[in-house]
């Protein structure tokens, strides 16, 4: 919870207010009130001839661990310029005929997962400035126990369950007990 008000820079104390049942920064002076919300974090499943795109992350938290493109979404775009950003920014690649395809709540890190599946375009991909590398990975190749979080995992198993049956369905999922914990990273060769 935030110390001082963003408004006028007084303290702030944690109470409930009048009509609501959360407590919330609430400012005494000024009398603004601080809601905290969950966070969107975007990204897609992108596909090239059969094989996803994944990013060695070269941030922490989960430094060095695979994940699909993704990142918080930021104001002003919409999902899914979100999910097409963060796979420029990460694998500096662009994506097509992008569909929703999963959509996760993560009470436990106070966020919500939006994933679009999506088609690589023309097959380019390299690490952006948050990723060590990018890789294209047959279903057989996905490094399971590299992944950086859960939700990846479970995007992946649904992704390879539809296309398996033939056809992709919308997923809604709640990620109960997860909560960031420092999990040491793969040791990472450094670039050539």
């Amino acid at each position: 919870m935030i110390r001082y008000c963003p408004q006028c820079g007084e303290r702030v104390g944690a109470r409930i207010p009048v009509g609501d049942t959360l407590p919330r920064a609430v400012c005494d002076a000024c009398g603004y009130i601080h809601y905290e919300n969950p966070r969107l974090v975007l990204g897609a499943v992108v596909e090239w001839e059969g094989r996803i795109l994944l990013c060695r992350r070269a941030i922490e938290p989960r430094l060095g661990l695979w994940t699909l493109p993704a990142g918080f979404m930021e104001n002003g775009e919409s999902s899914l310029e979100a999910a097409a950003r963060e796979t420029r920014e990460e694998a500096l690649a662009e994506i097509e005929e992008a569909e929703l395809f999963a959509f996760m709540d993560v009470p436990g890190v106070d966020q919500v997962h939006v994933f679009y599946r999506a088609k690589l375009v023309a097959g380019r991909h390299a690490p952006g400035a948050e990723s060590l590398e990018t890789a294209l990975f047959f279903e057989a190749e996905i490094p399971w126990q590299e992944l950086a979080f859960p939700t990846i995992s479970c995007c992946l198993e649904r992704y390879f369950a539809d296309r398996r049956a033939g056809a992709f369905r919308w997923h809604r999922l709640t990620l109960t007990g997860w909560h960031w914990q420092a999990t040491p990273a793969p040791a990472v060769p450094p670039p050539e």
